[in-house]
């Protein structure tokens, strides 16, 4: 796949706000936020998705108090230039979660990661993949595949994902205004999974590839194709559907279709499978965004 794939020219910020008692919600494309009032307070939490694709994937995360990235698949100098096009800088970076260790997930570490010192949390096994990947030294801490662990006042479940990685791992964040689950790179969605990010407020589903044109396409070779729609691959825009199904609560109020191919898949066709699904349990609660922005 090419570069374009996740070279999309501005950061995309998507959020929302718990609707509970003196709470409002809110949505847009530009500058969205979780916000939850309180009697003497207010909490303010951004997240931003620097970039989705099958070529780089990276998203920022800011509580009052922490400044998270999730996974670093963009290059350092990318990841630089869109922090600082929202008014942040890597140098503020307190952790990186890392889901596993493909090069769209960790491109950016090098900088990011070992240049800058950031702190990057990932379990053991990913940790020697890094390690053996790109010779570097890091700070790593080490978490349980399984656990929940806490980087600043954001604690985070990690929950095993079946890809063919060495250990990959979704996760779900909890912050002061809503809870953010990161559900990319499966196969498929086991009862675990399920279990995990039914209590996410925003969550970010793999829509990866349309079976028809991923078989139509005549650049990838018959083994990547097997790789990707193995029960150890990608989520199909109508495996993401079937997942949307089963993970959809009243909690639930965004679901951004992520992780998707520029060239076997469509944002229309992402959203029409996901949409035809949710109304069909009648969700009509969950606003559904599958922007073209960020393939």
């Amino acid at each position: 796949m090419t570069a374009r794939e996740y070279a999309s020219p501005q950061p995309t910020l998507i959020g929302a706000i718990r609707s509970q008692d003196s709470s409002q919600t809110r949505f847009g494309k530009k500058h969205c936020w979780w916000q939850r009032r309180a009697l003497t307070s207010a909490v303010l939490v951004r997240l931003t998705i620097l970039g989705s694709g099958s070529n780089g994937n990276c998203a920022y995360l800011e509580t009052d108090q922490t400044r998270l990235l999730i996974d670093v698949g963009l290059s350092g100098r990318q990841i630089r230039q869109r922090l600082l096009a929202i008014g942040r800088a890597p140098e503020g970076i307190d952790g990186i979660l890392v889901t596993h260790e493909h090069f769209d997930h960790i491109q950016g570490l090098a900088m990011i990661g070992s240049k800058l010192a950031v702190p990057i949390y990932c379990n053991r096994l990913t940790k020697e993949a890094i390690e053996l990947q790109t010779g570097l030294r890091f700070d790593f801490r080490i978490f349980s595949t399984g656990s929940t662990f806490e980087v600043g006042d954001v604690p985070v479940d990690a929950f095993s994902v079946p890809h063919d990685a060495y250990d990959p791992v979704g996760f779900l964040l909890h912050t002061a205004a809503g809870n953010i689950g990161f559900l990319t790179d499966l196969g498929y969605a086991t009862k675990l999974v399920i279990e995990r990010v039914r209590t996410a407020n925003v969550l970010l589903l793999e829509t990866n590839h349309d079976v028809k044109l991923l078989q139509e396409d005549t650049r990838r070779p018959w083994s990547v194709k097997q790789r990707i729609l193995s029960r150890h691959g990608h989520l199909s825009n109508e495996a993401a559907a079937e997942v949307a199904e089963r993970i959809v609560s009243a909690e639930l109020h965004r679901l951004y279709l992520a992780h998707r191919s520029t060239d076997c898949n469509r944002p229309e066709l992402a959203h029409h499978a996901v949409s035809q699904s949710l109304a069909k349990i009648g969700a009509t609660h969950v606003h559904l965004d599958a922007s073209p922005a960020l393939p």
